[in-house]
């Protein structure tokens, strides 16, 4: 019998000169190919694995407050405050003016009107950061809009122009980026819906990393839901599995990105609550299934989950090494104990920046698996899940 070998053109095997096409039996490639070469990221490669791996320093992660003006005027009217911009700008200069803040903080994702602001005596907020060595990031997308032809679910807009944002974003300081696109379990998911967050969030990384930005990774599983935690764990695969094929299909270098996934939990309103020991071991089992070991850092969202809810499940998945930095990004677990401690009030800026302290140093003990809920009041034990929330 004459051997077996490959045509390149073609991708099928032959017998002698024979195609198999011809014969009974034809072996075809899979249709789904990701094309070889090298991959690279231009000119910036070397700085964007050096700027991801010091955003994933051992003990440090992510102070997110890039919510919309939209979104941050919720924040303020929760404590009795207009939605003005001397408002947002006195509330985000409290955060980023926190003395030691990089102790436990390596980057902070901002809004695109914080990105260009300064504090009331002339500094730029760009630069307080890097006096605390934390990288500035920015939030790139242009938020969720309805996807037709789905189960009622989202896509998220603002690949267009996105090149000349991020080159612009760059040199006003920025070295990370942000796009959160969602995923809802309630309504399937459609896979229109999960392959459309995995292409979107793929040509974004692309261009992102194109014009020296590290790229954030966000397909957000929504918390909504009743269903268990081995249905959030299914899910959740697929997704990864979709977002790293596309990554890929997009030349991403994985070194230089960093994921921003959620927590592998029950849906929210689950009769039966999981262990922070659960979680972590669900969590880390989707992880190892489907994240390379050459992305330097899982950075999780907090997704409406209690300040020490966040934290001690961040905490059990540190208890043993892993491939990535595993560290958090969180915004509501950071901030909501320091806004209840402000009140908007000057004569309270010291203290609620004590307050966010406290929070960012529990969660760089969690980075290292070193924290213990002892000393937790109850105001961070207090839930933070809304349904159907709108960011």
């Amino acid at each position: 019998m004459a051997s077996l070998k490959l045509c390149a053109p073609s991708s099928q095997w032959i017998a002698g000169e024979r195609p198999l096409c011809q014969r009974r039996c034809v072996l075809k490639a899979p249709s789904r190919r990701v094309a070889l070469g090298p991959i690279r990221a231009g000119s910036y490669t070397d700085e964007l694995v050096q700027t991801a791996k010091s955003i994933a320093s051992p003990g440090r992660g992510i102070l997110a407050i890039d919510e919309s003006n939209a979104t941050c005027g919720k924040r303020l009217a929760s404590i009795g405050l207009e939605n003005t911009e001397t408002n947002r700008q006195a509330y985000r200069q409290l955060l980023l003016t926190t003395p030691s803040l990089g102790e436990y903080i390596s980057g902070a994702i901002l809004f695109e009107e914080t990105l260009y602001q300064s504090t009331t005596d002339g500094k730029k907020f760009v630069d307080c950061l890097r006096k605390e060595k934390i990288m500035p990031g920015i939030k790139v997308d242009k938020g969720l809009v309805p996807l037709p032809g789905s189960n009622n679910e989202s896509w998220c807009q603002g690949l267009d122009g996105l090149a000349s944002r991020c080159a612009e974003y760059y040199k006003q300081g920025a070295r990370f980026a942000k796009w959160r696109t969602v995923v809802s379990i309630p309504c399937g998911p459609s896979a229109l819906a999960v392959k459309e967050a995995a292409w979107g969030l793929a040509r974004y990384a692309s261009i992102a990393q194109d014009n020296g930005l590290v790229p954030i990774v966000e397909p957000e599983i929504l918390l909504d839901g009743d269903h268990p935690i081995e249905r959030t764990l299914e899910v959740a695969e697929k997704v990864w599995a979709e977002v790293f094929y596309y990554l890929a299909e997009n030349n991403v270098v994985f070194e230089g990105i960093l994921l921003k996934p959620s927590m592998v939990t029950p849906g929210a309103e689950h009769k039966a609550r999981a262990s922070p020991e659960t979680i972590a071991k669900y969590t880390l089992r989707m992880l190892n299934r489907r994240v390379p070991p050459a992305v330097p850092g899982i950075m999780f969202l907090s997704g409406g989950q209690s300040e020490m809810e966040a934290t001690l499940n961040l905490n059990a998945m540190n208890q043993d090494p892993n491939p990535w930095h595993v560290s958090f990004s969180y915004a509501r677990a950071l901030q909501n104990s320091v806004l209840k401690t402000w009140q908007g009030r000057p004569e309270n800026v010291e203290a609620a920046q004590t307050a966010l302290l406290v929070r960012a140093k529990a969660n760089s003990l969690a980075q290292l698996g070193r924290y213990t809920a002892e000393g937790e009041n109850e105001e961070a034990k207090a839930g933070m899940f809304q349904k159907g929330y709108t960011y």
